[in-house]
């Protein structure tokens, strides 16, 4: 049986471990995050408004608000996740980063539950195949702005590159 160096154990460890520190498209990324919280946000607020009257996990009677179809609870959940989402990434620093990481994994579980429940009387949000891809959609962009979005001093960002591609010497030409 091959052991494995310790420099083939860093090599794992790095891959599976980087999330670059102050990278220069960050605020592109939170930009996009908070979009993606604003539209959850006033789909929430536009949702709640137009079903409101109707029982709270109806699949019979739900609306079609801003192309997705909503019941009260579906739109009081958007409401919540929007304002999490976009008052983090209006904060910044690193909980946009860990909200942004939590909104991406929550928002596929919720597209794969949804997927998973379509056709049946457990689909209590009144989900349809549009809200399933919009869905995605918003996890994929949440949780891409999450591998990019974290912050910190200049000596954490240089250790972080030196982590990743080992330290440059004076010796070592620079890419």
């Amino acid at each position: 049986m091959r052991r494995t160096s310790i420099h083939e154990k860093m090599e794992i460890r790095t891959m599976a471990a980087h999330f670059p520190i102050n990278h220069r498209l960050r605020p592109l990324y939170r930009l996009l995050s908070g979009v993606a919280g604003l539209y959850m946000l006033v789909f929430g607020v536009v949702g709640f408004v137009q079903t409101s009257g109707v029982p709270f996990f109806t699949r019979d009677e739900a609306e079609w608000v801003l192309g997705l179809r909503s019941n009260p609870a579906f739109s009081l959940l958007s409401l919540v996740a929007g304002i999490v989402v976009l008052g983090a990434n209006l904060v910044g620093r690193n909980l946009a980063h860990l909200v942004n990481q939590l909104a991406g994994i929550a928002l596929t579980t919720v597209g794969l539950a949804a997927l998973a429940v379509l056709q049946t009387e457990a689909n209590i949000l009144a989900f349809s195949m549009v809200n399933v891809i919009v869905t995605f959609i918003l996890a994929g962009i949440t949780g891409t702005a999450s591998l990019y979005d974290r912050v910190g001093t200049a000596a954490a960002a240089a250790a972080e590159e030196d982590f990743r591609h080992g330290p440059h010497t004076a010796d070592t030409p620079t890419v």
